[in-house]
């Protein structure tokens, strides 16, 4: 059996965002679990649109992902070898030029529907006589090309789809080549996984109709047809294909918080039968993968949801995970990861337990009356009851009543963990002071 070998091919024509984010994920899983290799080729034949600032931003993405790989090429540095099979399917018939305009072909597009058949391509330019051809020449027309399909049925057996089949005559020949001479990308991305022994295909049911085309253009270099899956496509809460989900950046989720974990274990869960739950390892998330979980349905996608969701994973992940990225200790850690949405909330409380605050007395009575019963350090687990006790007690008020106002003065905010945790964290002299209305 061949080594496991799939890619991730991303244009650099843009930041990656969540659609292309799925992709990369699922295809790195697989390699994961089928412990094979995961490779990366940057598709920038498109020279107009390509910029190295949105290759390096992908680059960026992927590496703080966790989707680490193990080769890499570029397209844009074998367009010698893509010419030397262009020419070879030239000499063999199976690609040919085509002088049509845009709007000549949207002419004949309209007219086979409005006839009420396919808008299939109807090989007019394998009949140009030459006095046709010397027209174009005249008119300075450029020719561009198409591979030609050759009739039958073409079918495969999709990981995620089932039995795929395509009649050919019904699918018109794909331009492989624009006027202007640059590439598309059908032919090749079959060069390079026929090249670099690419096994799996995982990308979106968007590309099912390509495929079908570009079985044949492997066979028609002598390449072995890799095995695919076609995902469906993510929709907005709407239902419908969103521009959001195209421009929606990783960089933008890394910047509000989100955790790199948090959005591999939702993208990996959305649209399947599993329930969507926090992942702490890309290894853990890749043992779970299974494609017949994936239902046929376009998952929606919701940006609130994740985010929802990324609190959710934060409030249980393990210290080990924070604790290059934080001052806080474990302990520290573990009393107030629970009234945290992004992990850089946890600065809000090493700020309010460490740094100066100004308090804010709602009660002066009772804060005054807490300050005179708060006991001097050192504490233990019962201090904080016995404490609050007597604060009951004297001052005959509970709840709501009794809680908030030592709150705002302890931290100045409505919300946070239990006093019964802030206040060993926030100390005897600090809590004392605060109570007294004073900055500590």
């Amino acid at each position: 059996m061949s080594e496991i070998k799939v890619r991730f091919a991303p244009s650099p024509t843009g930041f990656m965002h969540i659609g292309n984010t799925r992709t990369a994920l699922f295809n790195w899983l697989l390699a994961k679990k089928l412990g094979g290799k995961f490779m990366l080729r940057i598709d920038d034949t498109d020279r107009l649109r390509s910029k190295k600032e949105y290759e390096d931003a992908m680059r960026e993405s992927l590496v703080w992902l966790g989707f680490n790989w193990s080769e890499e090429a570029r397209q844009s540095a074998r367009f010698d070898r893509y010419n030397e099979v262009t020419k070879k399917l030239m000499d063999e018939g199976r690609i040919y030029a085509c002088y049509e305009t845009p709007e000549e072909l949207e002419i004949k597009r309209k007219r086979a529907m409005a006839k009420g058949l396919a808008p299939v391509y109807d090989r007019q330019a394998l009949h140009y006589t030459a006095e046709d051809l010397a027209k174009f020449k005249a008119e300075g027309r450029k020719p561009h090309y198409r591979f030609k399909l050759l009739d039958g049925v073409i079918e495969w057996y999709d990981i995620v789809r089932g039995h795929c089949r395509y009649e050919a005559e019904k699918l018109s020949d794909p331009i492989i080549i624009r006027e202007d001479g640059s590439y598309l990308y059908h032919l090749p991305s079959c060069i390079d996984d026929s090249d670099f022994g690419i096994t799996h295909i995982v990308r979106g049911e968007d590309h099912t109709t390509n495929t079908a085309s570009q079985i044949q253009m492997f066979e028609a270099i002598g390449g072995k047809v890799p095995t695919f899956a076609h995902l469906p496509l993510l929709t907005g809460t709407e239902g419908k294909l969103s521009k959001r989900l195209g421009s929606l950046g990783v960089r933008e989720l890394k910047a509000d918080g989100v955790e790199a974990m948090a959005i591999c274990s939702f993208l990996a869960k959305l649209g399947t039968s599993d329930a969507i739950e926090p992942y702490y390892s890309l290894d853990e998330l890749a043992e779970s993968l299974d494609f017949s979980k994936l239902g046929r349905s376009q998952p929606k996608f919701d940006e609130e949801e994740l985010k929802h969701f990324n609190t959710k994973a934060v409030r249980s992940m393990p210290y080990s995970l924070v604790k290059d990225r934080i001052a806080a200790d474990e302990t520290f850690w573990n009393d107030v990861r629970a009234n945290l949405n992004v992990v850089d909330d946890v600065k809000v409380w090493e700020d309010i337990c460490h740094k100066e605050v100004a308090p804010i007395i709602e009660d002066k009575a009772l804060t005054d009356l807490a300050a005179e019963l708060l006991p001097a350090e050192p504490w233990n687990e019962n201090t904080f009851n016995e404490w609050l006790s007597a604060l009951k007690a004297q001052s005959g008020k509970k709840g709501r009543e009794l809680f908030h106002p030592l709150r705002k003065a302890l931290t100045a905010l409505d919300d946070g963990p239990e006093l019964k945790t802030l206040l060993p964290l926030i100390g005897y002299e600090k809590a004392k002071k605060r109570l007294l209305g004073q900055k500590a």
